[in-house]
């Protein structure tokens, strides 16, 4: 590309850059992410607030550089025009922080990123798509980064946006956070469904990742197929699926192909594949797999909602909130095959998790107090919690304590 066309680019950037809302102050540790030497790195799904969180950051600094890839006019710009690029920010400055917008758009990046690196640059990067990302991180800059994954806001920055401040429990707060939650339960949390109301806003998010993110930049061929495989998976959500019974019932040339589709959702984070928790590595990977999408509200607007859906809502708001605090997660089947929806091991203990909307019903207190039981047995060092939807409580059965809590306390980190 011509000096002129990126210094232009760079200015209206720039400009556009100067008008735009801070924002919410996102769940991050800015202090720490500023003052760090290490390249900061901030992956996410498209339209979670990367680039808002950016330009958080960018408060921090008297003085920066900035670029955004995601720009039509960046079509032609390759690895040879970074040194340009340079050229063109040390015109206007001198300071050596550096942000770049939806960086992966550029093959070879993580070299020039590397070399900057190496002369002393804070550098922030964000990007749409985790194994680019990740590949790119781990083969050229281990040890020089640290990775942010941003999703969709967290219900207590849901609560922020509507300044609702949760540390004050009076009935009539407690009041209005049950009604945020509800929202939240089905429409999810993207920054600008929050803002807007825009259901429609979501489908042209989803189709965009489809088409540009997915479908062109891996080319895929069979673009139905592919399509339809997505929309049974968003309306399947919570299941467990195998990729052999998928190939089989959308009519899939081989189960390696509905893998490998389901990858690409996994990278541009609209999906995520839970593993069943064994002791034998083979048998976690050969074993069936839980789906799970990034969003209730992006859900929505792909498969039909019905009312018995409500319980699959609340366990995808609970994996995603794991997800959000970096829990390494699975679920649990037992030897006579009652299942925990999530595990994971932290501070020497395995912590299980059920969810379910409501325990009103005996067989379903039972059912889900048994396998929590069981799963215990099963494993040393275990803690026990039932999230439900309003429900709160302290069980004590055959030795077992479980803490029964309403899953809008859980999320705001409130235990009792």
């Amino acid at each position: 590309m011509k000096r002129e066309s990126i210094e232009t680019i760079v200015l209206d950037q720039r400009e556009s850059l100067e008008k735009k809302e801070k924002g919410i102050p996102r769940d991050v540790d800015f202090d720490k992410q500023a003052s760090t030497q290490q390249i900061t790195v901030i992956s996410g799904i498209r339209r979670s607030g990367k680039s808002t969180l950016l330009l958080q950051f960018m408060q921090r600094f008297e003085e920066f550089s900035y670029l955004n890839f995601d720009d039509e006019r960046m079509l032609n710009f390759n690895v040879s025009d970074f040194q340009t690029l340079m050229l063109v920010f040390a015109k206007y400055t001198k300071s050596k922080v550096v942000f770049f917008d939806e960086i992966q758009n550029v093959d070879g990046w993580e070299r020039f990123i590397r070399r900057i690196f190496d002369e002393g640059y804070k550098i922030f990067v964000t990007g749409s798509n985790a194994k680019l990302l990740s590949s790119e991180l781990a083969t050229h800059l281990t040890g020089r980064y640290v990775k942010i994954e941003l999703f969709p806001f967290s219900f207590r920055e849901i609560l922020s946006f509507h300044h609702v401040n949760p540390a004050k429990l009076s009935s009539s707060t407690i009041s209005e956070i049950v009604t945020l939650f509800d929202d939240y339960l089905l429409k999810g949390g993207f920054p600008e469904m929050i803002k807007y109301n825009d259901n429609e806003y979501l489908t042209r998010v989803y189709e965009d990742i489809l088409y540009k993110d997915l479908i062109v930049r891996y080319k895929i061929k069979n673009i139905k197929q592919f399509k339809n495989l997505s929309q049974y998976l968003f309306t399947n959500f919570t299941n467990s699926i195998s990729y052999n019974s998928l190939k089989n019932v959308l009519n899939i040339k081989s189960s390696t192909t509905v893998q490998e589709y389901i990858s690409f959702l996994e990278e541009s984070y609209l999906l995520f594949e839970l593993y069943k928790y064994d002791f034998s590595l083979k048998k976690q990977f050969v074993s069936n797999k839980k789906i799970f999408a990034i969003d209730n509200g992006i859900r929505n607007r792909i498969a039909m909602m019905f009312s018995s859906d409500r319980g699959r809502f609340l366990e995808n708001l609970v994996f995603i909130e794991l997800k959000r605090r970096r829990k390494e997660l699975y679920f649990y089947k037992t030897a006579n095959h009652l299942e925990t929806d999530f595990l994971y091991y932290e501070n020497e203990h395995f912590h299980l998790l059920q969810v379910s909307y409501g325990l009103d019903d005996m067989r379903t207190r039972e059912r889900e107090i048994k396998a929590l039981i069981t799963a215990t047995r099963e494993l040393p060092q275990t803690k026990c919690m039932l999230l439900t939807y309003d429900e709160e409580d302290t069980i004590v059965k055959n030795g077992v304590e479980i803490n029964v809590l309403p899953a809008w306390k859980w999320l705001l980190g409130i235990n009792s």
